[in-house]
């Protein structure tokens, strides 16, 4: 029979993704077989800076987490070795570091995610990693919205002066 402490410790970890799960704007799902140290350490690098949580999981674990959040979809993918990037903040962030680092280097293969609280195909993930960033998509927001005012100022200064050279 299995000790009470190790069944809590599991339970405890269960409960850990479960709680990241349904917290994080994304969570992305790949297969890390075949990276070596140094490709694996850099990643984790660039994955830190941007904020994003990255784990190497148990599927058995994983689905149980999977199954208390009810994204049961998601298991269909928990095959082989599996690790998870979780980011509560940027839902952009995990997708586009780990679509650039799999392009970058062919032993990462991407398997599903879930984005706001659906699951998702590898097909969606990519396009989601080629959206620019919030900041990118914020300043494209803006350049649209200042382009009537910057073309009425323009045309209210091409008035005056075309007044100017009458007088």
């Amino acid at each position: 029979m299995a000790n009470a402490k190790v069944i809590q410790a599991k339970q405890e970890a269960v409960d850990a993704v479960t709680a990241k799960l349904r917290g994080s704007a994304t969570t992305v799902v790949a297969d890390y077989r075949g990276l070596n140290v140094a490709q694996a350490t850099e990643l984790r690098k660039q994955l830190r800076e941007a904020g994003v949580e990255f784990q190497v999981l148990k599927n058995t674990l994983l689905r149980r987490a999977t199954a208390a959040a009810e994204l049961t979809e998601l298991d269909e993918v928990l095959t082989g070795p599996t690790a998870i990037a979780f980011s509560a903040e940027d839902a952009v962030a995990p997708a586009k570091i780990l679509n650039d680092f799999a392009k970058k280097n062919e032993a990462l293969k991407l398997k599903g995610a879930v984005v706001e609280g659906r699951v998702v195909s590898v097909d969606q993930i990519k396009a989601l990693a080629e959206l620019p960033s919030r900041e990118g998509l914020l300043s494209m927001l803006l350049s649209v919205l200042q382009a009537p005012v910057r073309n009425f100022a323009l045309a209210v200064k091409a008035v005056a002066e075309k007044e100017e050279q009458g007088a």
